[in-house]
């Protein structure tokens, strides 16, 4: 496999367009990235995989405007456009390609034969392993850093293989077909994921699904097995622990903060999820394990 790797450092910018063999059409493109304030540009319809390994990485894309933590992977469709920034003296990777690049480099490690396989947009959990094989690739030269590029190919194909299950609960007859329903319906849960904090209803997000309200909210729960408000109040949840280890605000605040206009309500879901208190959390008298799921947050 032809991999291409770039590096940026403190406050450097990278400007690359994917366009002919040399580029998109031929193998992966690496960019390592290092320091505050670095920031890429990539021009050309490449779907990537991000991986932030310390502070903040700040995605901007047509699609996508969010912000990757360390301790998950963020796997975004083909964009025309893509703008990223390291924040906090952030360290970080991201391999991209083409669609026809990617399923070259898929092909050859996805356990079931699939038609044409893709890499679908998703929130992974970013593992020990994942993050170890990222640090081996970032330390690597470039005689040993395609075999970890495979390596670390391989199970990013793992965590897109579990979305297999929710992609047979979706309609249609064939896997292509319903597999285009699940890219579909994964955008619309990327993007509450995203943006939990908004007043969104079902409507708006019907819309962004191309379906009625009616038949976006059947297809979403028979993908995923929830309701779309269920997933955001879960989401709204995680977005206040997460804010209340780390923000100064008063829980009052992260509750309206997190989406929560009520807080008597905001207590009370809290502590069904997670089984204490948000005063608790903030006091640190316990720690919360991780909820989300390999296949997603």
């Amino acid at each position: 496999m032809r991999f291409e790797t770039h590096h940026l450092n403190h406050g450097t910018n990278l400007d690359l367009a994917l366009k002919g063999p040399s580029h998109g059409d031929g193998g992966l493109v690496a960019v390592i990235g290092g320091g505050r304030g670095c920031v890429l540009r990539v021009q050309g319809q490449a779907a990537a995989v991000w991986i932030p390994l310390r502070g903040r990485l700040q995605l901007d894309a047509a699609n996508t405007d969010s912000v990757a933590q360390p301790g998950e992977m963020r796997v975004t469709e083909p964009e025309s456009r893509i703008h990223a920034v390291g924040r906090g003296n952030a360290i970080w990777i991201a391999v991209f390609g083409s669609p026809s690049a990617w399923r070259r480099a898929l092909s050859g490690v996805v356990e079931l034969p699939m038609p044409e396989p893709v890499l679908l947009p998703a929130r992974h959990r970013a593992d020990h392993a994942i993050r170890r094989r990222a640090i081996a690739f970032a330390r690597a030269d470039d005689r040993s850093r395609g075999d970890i590029a495979e390596e670390l190919i391989e199970r990013i194909a793992a965590l897109q293989s579990a979305f297999t299950p929710a992609i047979a609960r979706c309609p249609g007859r064939t896997f292509a077909q319903r597999r285009q329903v699940f890219l579909r319906l994964q955008r619309v849960r990327n993007y509450l994921a995203s943006n939990c904090h908004l007043d969104i209803d079902n409507e708006s997000l019907a819309r962004m699904a191309s379906y009625s309200p009616w038949h976006f909210i059947r297809a979403f729960r028979a993908a995923y097995q929830e309701t779309p408000h269920a997933y955001l109040v879960r989401q709204r949840l995680e977005r206040a622990r997460r804010l209340l280890s780390v923000s100064p605000l008063a829980i009052a605040e992260i509750a309206l903060a997190s989406g929560f206009e009520n807080r008597c309500a905001f207590s009370r879901l809290f502590r069904e999820r997670f089984g204490v208190t948000a005063g608790a959390v903030r006091r640190g008298d316990c720690e919360i394990a991780m909820q989300a799921s390999a296949v997603g947050f």
